[in-house]
């Protein structure tokens, strides 16, 4: 009985896990179909699902439209320069804070975490002049180090995180074997912590691929990204279903793909560490 019982709930645990992921994929479904649609099809009351005259018009469309290539090249520029320089930088604070912490650390580590509470438009203004005074608006530049800055405080907590769980006494060996504090990070650390900053890696390359706000204000045209790139079928007019979610699939197909491929990596990140 108990193991029938055991059965019967993982079945049911089961069935929830695949409801809840079907319902979080949906939206993105229901965007690929209607990409495929006439604008007609697409506002159809009721609407259909599968049965409607597939087309490629949407897409012909869109690539007339704009350049959806130099919009996909800014995404991948501006999201590996930004993820790559926050690494850069939070790679060596979270080794001080992880193995060299103060007194105040765990205060630190809050008040970074408590930027991330403050409303983005709240301090547009002062970026936006900086940007302006700098001459870099529009610029690829501009975004780079604003969604750095932007994402900072998630990159240091996770590795952070993450080199916490790596003993202490490993780095100590290295350090007696002579190992400057370079070479510690870059040989003994970072190898030992793959995981967790691939993980991280990932992560923050999806929030600055999807990053709306910031690139929407310091962008108009050349070195505007894929959110961008979606924003332009908002028009006066009206919306265009069909011609929007065509451009919303075109620019979410790429991080779609690279999280398909990447999600075991990027689960074994997630949990390096969790079980000793």
């Amino acid at each position: 009985m108990a193991r029938e019982a055991t059965r019967n709930r993982k079945i049911a645990f089961t069935a929830f896990a695949w409801l809840v992921g079907l319902t979080l994929f949906f939206p993105i479904l229901w965007t690929i179909l209607t990409s495929f649609k006439t604008e007609g099809e697409a506002i159809a009351t009721p609407p259909s699902l599968l049965f409607f005259e597939w087309s490629l018009e949407n897409y012909f469309e869109v690539q007339r439209r704009s350049n959806y290539l130099r919009h996909a090249m800014n995404s991948v520029v501006i999201s590996l320069g930004s993820t790559g320089l926050g690494l850069l930088v939070a790679i060596p604070a979270a080794w001080a804070m992880a193995f060299s912490p103060g007194k105040h650390t765990k205060d630190i580590l809050m008040w970074m975490l408590s930027t991330k509470m403050l409303p983005a438009v709240g301090v547009l203004m002062p970026i936006y002049l900086i940007c302006q005074s700098l001459g870099l608006l529009d610029s690829r530049i501009a975004l780079v180090a604003v969604l750095m800055m932007m994402n900072l405080p998630i990159i240091v907590w996770m590795l952070y995180t993450y080199f916490k769980e790596i003993p202490g006494e490993i780095l100590e060996a290295a350090r007696m074997d002579g190992a400057s504090l370079g070479k510690e990070i870059v040989y003994v650390l970072t190898p030992m912590a793959v995981p967790g900053i691939a993980s991280t890696l990932l992560l923050n390359i999806i929030l600055a691929w999807n990053e709306a706000f910031w690139t929407l204000n310091l962008t108009s045209s050349q070195a505007a990204p894929l959110t961008a790139f979606i924003a332009s079928y908002s028009s006066p007019e009206g919306l265009f279903w069909a011609k929007l979610s065509a451009a919303s699939t075109l620019a979410i197909a790429p991080i779609l793909v690279m999280g398909w491929f990447s999600q075991k990596q990027l689960v074994r990140g997630l949990t390096f560490g969790a079980v000793k």
